[in-house]
């Protein structure tokens, strides 16, 4: 399972998707940086067929993350 964050701008929270397992993280960070690009809204699919547009002036940061890489907590 690959988990995709969204930070929102001025938003104070983030979305948090769960995309299939054979999904490629390079194919994502490929898709927000044409996004990025060419602005408009940024969509992803998730596992369970939910579809989500952030428009993309409003992205403050995007994380990809595989299975097994789970974040960090406090000091390293």
């Amino acid at each position: 399972m690959v988990t995709v964050r969204i930070g929102i701008a001025e938003g104070g929270r983030e979305l948090s998707l769960e995309m299939d397992s054979d999904v490629d993280e390079a194919g994502i960070r490929s898709l927000v940086d044409s996004a990025v690009e060419g602005g408009g809204v940024f969509w992803l699919t998730d596992r369970r067929g939910r579809e989500v547009g952030v428009p993309v002036a409003r992205i403050a940061y995007v994380e990809i993350g595989g299975a097994g890489r789970e974040p960090s907590i406090g000091f390293g």
